[in-house]
C-alpha cells in the first residue's frame, strides 16, 4: 500500500494541528502500518482514498480516528527501570522530608499513553507501605489520545503487556486475571486518575505537582511547540519540584525556565534565576494578589 507525498503532508499537517506532534520523514514509514486496521474496518481501499474522504469532510469523526492511529503510544511498565530507581533513591526521600507536615505528594505523568507509567509509580509507593503510611499520594496521568486514556481507566492489559517490565510476583500481587487479560487491582487502580489533556494546553493544575514526568514526548514536537510545552510543564511544578524527561531529551537550549539538577543527572528543577521566582504556593499567590489589588485600588490583577 503506497501513499503519495501530498497525502503524507496532509496527514502530517493534521497530526501537528491536533497534537503539536510532527510526523517527520523518519516517522512516515509508520503511516501504512498505523492506519491499516482503520482502513480495513472502514472498508477504505487506499490511503489516498482516505485522504480524499478527510479533505471532503464526508465523515467528521474520521479525522479523530486517524490522529489517534498516528500517535506513538509505545510504553510499558517500569519503562527503562533506571528513572524509577532514581526517583526512589533521590527525589522521593527528599520530598518525604520536605512534605512531612502535610504528608501529601502530587505527581503528573504527562503523555502517559495507556497508563503503565502512572501505575508503575503507584506500585512504587504501594511496595513500600511503611514509608508512606498516612500519606496521600495523588497521581494524575494525562494524554492527548482519548482511546489510551479509556484503556488506562479500565486498567486491563494483555499477557504481553503485563510481562513487559513486571516480575511474576508483581503480576500476582497487583493484577487480577480476567477474560480480557489482566486487570489492575482495585486499590491500585483507585490510587491513580486519568484525563484527556493536550500538553500544549494550560497545565491541569498550576504549581501543584511535586514530580512531573514527561518522557519521550517532547522529541516529537518542533522547537516552537517544545518551548511552549516546557512553559506548561514549568507552570505545573511546585517551587521545589522535579521534572523527569526521556533519556534523549533535555532542557538545555530549549527553555530558560528549567535547569538540570546539579545533584541528580536526568532530573530538572525550576531555574532559580527565572521561573522559580514566579512559582509560589497557592496561598502565597493569593496573598500577593490581595496585596496588589489593595495597592492598585482594586484595578488590574495578576496574569
Amino acid at each position: 500500500m503506497q501513499i503519495s507525498d501530498s497525502s503524507s503532508r496532509i496527514l502530517a499537517g493534521l497530526l501537528e494541528a491536533r497534537t503539536g506532534q510532527q510526523l517527520t520523514m523518519s516517522r512516515r514509514w509508520r503511516i501504512e502500518t498505523a492506519l491499516s486496521s482503520l482502513l480495513r474496518d472502514r472498508g477504505i481501499a487506499t490511503l489516498d482514498e482516505l485522504i480524499t474522504i478527510l479533505v471532503m469532510g464526508k465523515e467528521p469523526g474520521l479525522s479523530d480516528q486517524v490522529v489517534e492511529a498516528l500517535l506513538n503510544n509505545e510504553t510499558y511498565f517500569f519503562r527503562d527501570r533506571t528513572p524509577f530507581d532514581m526517583l526512589a533513591r533521590h527525589a522521593l526521600p527528599a520530598l518525604a522530608s520536605r512534605r512531612e507536615g502535610k504528608r501529601r505528594l502530587r505527581i503528573w505523568s504527562a503523555g502517559c499513553s495507556s497508563g503503565q507509567e502512572a501505575y508503575s509509580l503507584a506500585m512504587l509507593f504501594a511496595e513500600n507501605p511503611q514509608a508512606w503510611r498516612g500519606w496521600t499520594i495523588d497521581i494524575l496521568g494525562t494524554d492527548v489520545s482519548s482511546s489510551v486514556i479509556n484503556k488506562a481507566n479500565d486498567g486491563i492489559y494483555t499477557q504481553f503487556e503485563v510481562q513487559r517490565g513486571l516480575a511474576i510476583t508483581q503480576t500476582v500481587r497487583w493484577f487480577e486475571e480476567c477474560d480480557a487479560g489482566w486487570r489492575i487491582s482495585d486499590p491500585l487502580r483507585k490510587s491513580v486518575r486519568f484525563k484527556v489533556h493536550n500538553l500544549l494546553d494550560a497545565a491541569p493544575e498550576r504549581g501543584e505537582f511535586d514530580i512531573v514526568l514527561c518522557r519521550n514526548v517532547l522529541l516529537y514536537l518542533c522547537a516552537e511547540k517544545r518551548a511552549q510545552a516546557f512553559d506548561r510543564l514549568a507552570s505545573a511544578m511546585s517551587v521545589d519540584g522535579w521534572l523527569m524527561l526521556g533519556a534523549g531529551e533535555t532542557v538545555i537550549g530549549q527553555t530558560a525556565k528549567l535547569a538540570a539538577d546539579p545533584d541528580t543527572r536526568g532530573l530538572y528543577r525550576l531555574d532559580k534565576r527565572g521561573e522559580a521566582s514566579d512559582r509560589r504556593s497557592g496561598d502565597e499567590r493569593r496573598t500577593v494578589a490581595r496585596a496588589q489589588v489593595a495597592g492598585r485600588g482594586a484595578v488590574g490583577g495578576l496574569t
